[in-house]
């Protein structure tokens, strides 16, 4: 009997998701966007089962197939934030040689990340103390490390500060990147994202590069 050749899929190691697979992983991304968004115009506790699964078209009980519960739900909102700021930090620092061009590099990641993911910002600033204890944890350890790759860059520009004086510093371009997008949205005649970009760009390098 003539040996059968494998699948490409099977020689190459590969594992081809069926229909049901992508489905099941497409639905599980738009229950993170919706949350998200439902968590940062509601606050956590003003959001149901029935919320998040009617805003994806599923019952309430069926958001159980996706995550273990709410909570499960908003943790890995958050987690995924921080893993996502923590792995585009440092790709910023191995794509630069010099300690100007990381800082811009950081600022101008961290602004497309502000614009891009306002209502994550809003629901971390408001509802982190929902996670469980693991995960604020690990949120907050992330968060660290991520916090470390910009005291990094700014001891390089300024060598004299301490790392208190860097680690406030970093903090405060957080503060003045995170606050804005979503308070601009809310604006009568808010500018596009391009010119909020560009502004914010200018703003944090100014704020952070002098070395006052």
């Amino acid at each position: 009997m003539a040996r059968r050749s494998p699948s490409p899929s099977t020689a190459t190691g590969a594992v081809t998701a069926t229909p049901r697979e992508r489905a099941k992983a497409d639905r599980h991304e738009a229950l993170l966007r919706a949350a998200a968004a439902l968590f940062a115009e509601n606050g956590f506790d003003g959001v149901s089962l029935e919320d998040l699964g009617a805003a994806v078209g599923i019952t309430g009980p069926a958001v159980y197939r996706h995550f273990a519960s709410k909570r499960a739900l908003l943790g890995r909102i958050l987690l995924r934030a921080s893993e996502d700021l923590l792995t585009g930090g440092r790709a910023v620092i191995a794509a630069h040689d010099d300690a100007d061009g990381r800082l811009r590099g950081l600022i101008a990641f961290h602004v497309d990340f502000a614009l891009d993911a306002a209502d994550v910002i809003r629901v971390q600033d408001r509802d982190l103390a929902r996670l469980d204890d693991e995960d604020r944890h690990r949120v907050r350890r992330l968060q660290r490390e991520y916090v470390e790759v910009w005291t990094d860059v700014l001891s390089d520009l300024h060598p004299h500060r301490s790392p208190g004086d860097l680690r406030v510093r970093a903090h405060a371009g957080f503060g003045l990147i995170n606050s804005t997008p979503h308070s601009v949205r809310g604006l009568r005649d808010a500018p596009d994202d391009d010119a909020v970009r560009a502004l914010l760009a200018t703003m944090a390098h100014a704020a952070l590069a002098t070395a006052h």
